[in-house]
């Protein structure tokens, strides 16, 4: 299993934007992660979920939740046991005045 997942990992890193991803337990345990992201986060994530997941009980497709700060992205989704978090760079925009 942990194969699978080290490919999963490898497989959502490489999108375009993505700058760290990382996979939780139900318990909130980091299975795995890679890129730019802390493996400490998985707890925090893995919880708001299932916050999420409470707001309409018997919805049948996961909840995607989406955290912006700055310029990243935070995406988060529960799919079964299995809790995904990725982080996201967002466009910057830049204004420059020309005199």
């Amino acid at each position: 299993m942990e194969e699978q997942l080290e490919k999963v990992l490898s497989e959502i890193v490489t999108q375009h934007d993505t700058v760290g991803a990382l996979l939780a337990n139900r318990q909130g345990l980091c299975l795995g992660a890679k890129g730019n992201i802390n493996p400490n986060v998985s707890g925090i994530g893995m919880a708001i979920s299932e916050q999420v997941a409470k707001l309409e009980p018997n919805n049948t497709v996961p909840a995607t939740i989406c955290l912006y700060s700055g310029n990243k992205r935070c995406v988060i989704q529960k799919d079964g046991e299995i809790t995904g978090i990725i982080y996201k760079q967002t466009a910057t925009t830049s204004t420059s005045a020309t005199n």
